[in-house]
């Protein structure tokens, strides 16, 4: 047996015997009465769900879906912001054996079509302000639940929508239908941005779930008595595993908000004695320009990079790490009990092996950057495959098992880590990735350009934002950036519209073939404000 297959047996031994349904009915074993899952609202009261109250909503749940036809390896579609309903689905969906897809809440009809078709997906839950966009999207589904609020606010669905009330999945009594404890049975599918025109599924079985909600809870030292606040979107891996995975592996308290915001922080926090959040660099700078209270409850804030500013005005321990989906957990990660210098990321984690290489391969050293590769257990510590794309599961893994990240990463003289850049032409919009690759799809297909190149342009708030340049098919084409910019919001979501289009007679280039698009970055200034 090779030194590699006795590293994954290992790993695969850890989670035997334990899916994310054991591993919620240990915590109503132990603690039935505690408050596991509190609900924080806009607008009018909280509402908390002890361990054994939420795990029963869970069960009947999963007995709705079964008695509807939903079936075991059955995909459901999550469509949803942040509430109490998003969390019962996506363990709903575990209790049962389907597969939880969560789609991110700012698509537009064109990406949830294609989340729906590839996917595959039987049914549907979401939201009022959603249910017209999934009725389109995925018509042939069995049904379509729709809560009765959007993130708590009180909402209606639109009329002519066939569609069952949210509630009704929580009526049933009769014992769900039981199935064995499977570790690496598939449990959900994120959708990822990728270096393609499309995204790629990200596929996880219970076994990844496990394993990141163990090494999450491990590499923030999180304890039983613990506290998050969730504000980050749970339809992404940092909420829904570095936060509720890893409250959930302690036996903690989950905090939950609609979504993030700077003014109601610090009194929910506060109220509430929350003791950790994950946070992202916007979040940060919002909360900048917030009165900090006297006191709090906050022991770690994970913060993707060390930052020192954020410990001394804050009075609180940040947490640098690198991770993505493919990886559910950290791959990286700072230590709480040895500080890293400021913006450090860390260094490796024990459960991954990791390489940083330069341009011939070779490892670096101290003072040098390089290309990040991470190797680990597919379908246990690393994501079971990209669902129906053989070929770039295959292409994103060499023949010893590395997984290419794309990501540069530079060595510190004393060996930390410190994140570089992205090499796979990402671009980071606010806690959004977003491949410039498809924007350019969406612009070429207008028919207005012969060539364009999407770039990101640094800003105060968002890290970066896509902007593009172009060369026009014709030289007299009339208002082409507003029938630009037109073509992204109808295509794109939000997030990855382009905010200015540049007119160019050519584009600078490193090669005869490739776009030299670090060029077209430092043309940009700032945006300051």
């Amino acid at each position: 047996m090779t030194l590699l297959s006795s590293i994954d047996q290992a790993k695969q031994f850890m989670e035997v015997g334990r899916d994310i349904p054991t591993l919620l009915k240990s915590w109503v074993q132990r603690t039935p009465d505690k408050p596991f899952l509190i609900w924080e609202p806009f607008s009018g009261v909280s509402k908390t769900w002890t361990y054994k109250e939420f795990s029963d909503a869970v069960t009947s749940l999963a007995t709705s879906l079964s008695k509807r036809g939903v079936k075991t390896g059955d995909a459901v579609l999550i469509h949803m912001e942040n509430s109490p309903e998003f969390m019962l689905s996506w363990f709903g969906c575990a209790l049962l054996g389907a597969v939880a897809v969560s789609t991110n809440t700012r698509s537009v009809a064109r990406d949830m079509t294609y989340f729906a078709d590839h996917a595959e997906v039987v049914c549907a839950v979401t939201q009022p302000q959603f249910a017209e966009l999934i009725a389109e999207s995925a018509p042939k589904i069995l049904f379509l639940a729709v809560t009765d609020n959007d993130s708590g606010e009180p909402a209606k669905t639109p009329d002519g929508i066939n569609h069952i009330p949210f509630s009704a999945l929580l009526t049933e009594t009769e014992p769900y239908p039981k199935r064995e404890v499977a570790p690496m049975a598939d449990l959900g599918i994120q959708f990822t941005s990728g270096t393609t025109s499309r995204p790629k599924a990200v596929l996880w079985t219970h076994a990844n779930a496990i394993w990141g909600a163990h090494m999450n809870a491990m590499h923030f030292s999180l304890r039983h008595t613990d506290t998050t606040l969730i504000v980050l979107p749970l339809f992404h891996t940092n909420a829904q595993s570095y936060s509720m995975l890893a409250s959930l592996w302690v036996g903690g308290t989950i905090v939950l908000q609609p979504k993030f915001s700077a003014s109601r922080f610090w009194e929910v926090s506060v109220r509430n004695q929350c003791t950790w959040v994950s946070l992202i660099p916007f979040c940060i700078k919002a909360l900048t320009r917030q009165t900090i209270p006297d006191s709090h409850a906050y022991h770690l804030w994970v913060t993707a990079v060390q930052l020192d500013a954020v410990e001394k005005t804050f009075g609180v321990r940040t947490l640098g790490l690198w991770g993505m989906t493919e990886t559910i957990t950290q791959g990286i990660v700072t230590d709480r009990h040895h500080p890293s210098p400021n913006m450090s990321i860390g260094r490796a984690s024990p459960g991954y092996d990791i390489a940083v290489r330069d341009e011939k391969g070779e490892l670096i050293l101290p003072g040098e950057r390089g290309r990040l590769y991470i190797r680990g257990t597919r379908g246990v510590s690393l994501f079971k495959e990209y669902y129906k794309n053989e070929a770039a599961t295959s292409d994103s893994f060499d023949e010893d098992g590395w997984f290419d990240t794309g990501d540069l990463v530079r060595m510190g003289d004393d060996g930390e880590l410190y994140f570089s850049d992205r090499d796979k032409d990402m671009l980071k919009v606010g806690a959004e990735n977003v491949a410039a690759s498809e924007v350019e799809a969406v612009i070429m297909e207008t028919g207005l350009v012969g060539e364009c190149a999407v770039v990101g342009q640094k800003h105060f708030m968002l890290d970066e934002v896509p902007v593009v340049f172009v060369i026009p098919r014709k030289s007299d084409i009339e208002d082409i950036e507003n029938k630009i910019i037109a073509a992204c919001q109808q295509n794109l979501p939000d997030f990855k519209v382009v905010r200015s289009v540049f007119v160019v007679d050519e584009l600078p280039r490193s090669t005869l073939e490739k776009i030299a698009k670090k060029e077209l970055r430092e043309r940009l200034e700032k945006i300051t404000e």
